[in-house]
């Protein structure tokens, strides 16, 4: 059965609204699927079962497609979701301009060469310039943007330049650590590989803040 439009508006609502319910107690576990893409993936995962040799039908793999693509569908949410306006439904204007970070940001995403996972931490930090944004909404943006098929240094980007863009602060520094399944169960086959990007902007662009950022990100409080 396929979803119109109104249904598709509705779920993204509500999915809005499961996040501003639960901003300050983690994640909420979303089990909600478009139910005609739900479908389509489902067969054609059934038909990737038989053409790997498998048998689809057998009892452990009945169930098998549509997990896969409930999996997909949640693995690849982020594309259903607005960064900048995250950031935004949680603006605040505070006399504040040292820097904000949150580190240990978990990444879960998907390289787009292979479709095969890879994942790590994310550092972000941002010096404010007349608005602080709720703590929170910076790990979701991590999210928005990794919760899509990547790679790792666009996914550094993006998370900069949406922060910048968005509250225009005097710099915004992203440092992601990674491991790529793509790297460790084929190709090279490096099991203890990690890969590390960062970009910069304003005041993180001088040596002294970003020392600064790069020494605190290594630190533990703990």
């Amino acid at each position: 059965m396929g979803t119109n439009f109104s249904e598709e508006k509705s779920k993204k609502e509500i999915m809005l609204e499961m996040a501003r319910e639960n901003e300050m107690d983690g994640y909420e576990k979303m089990d909600l699927y478009n139910q005609a893409t739900l479908d389509k993936l489902s067969f054609h995962y059934h038909e990737i079962l038989s053409l790997i040799g498998e048998n689809p039908n057998r009892e452990g793999l009945q169930k098998t497609p549509e997990r896969v693509a409930k999996a997909m569908q949640f693995l690849t949410h982020g594309y259903d979701l607005n960064p900048e306006e995250i950031l935004l439904s949680a603006m605040f204007k505070e006399d504040y301009k040292q820097m904000v970070i949150i580190k240990n940001i978990e990444v879960y995403s998907m390289c787009e060469h292979h479709m095969i996972p890879f994942f790590g931490k994310a550092h972000v930090a941002y010096i404010p310039n007349g608005y602080i944004v709720g703590l929170s909404k910076i790990p979701r943006v991590v999210d928005a943007f990794s919760r899509r098929l990547q790679v790792q240094e666009r996914l550094t980007t993006q998370i900069k330049e949406c922060i910048q863009k968005t509250l225009n602060p005097l710099g915004v520094a992203v440092v992601i650590e990674a491991q790529h399944m793509c790297m460790s169960m084929r190709g090279i086959q490096k099991q203890n590989s990690v890969s590390t990007t960062s970009d910069f902007t304003g005041a993180f662009l001088g040596e002294k803040t970003r020392a600064e950022f790069i020494h605190l990100i290594g630190s533990s409080l703990h």
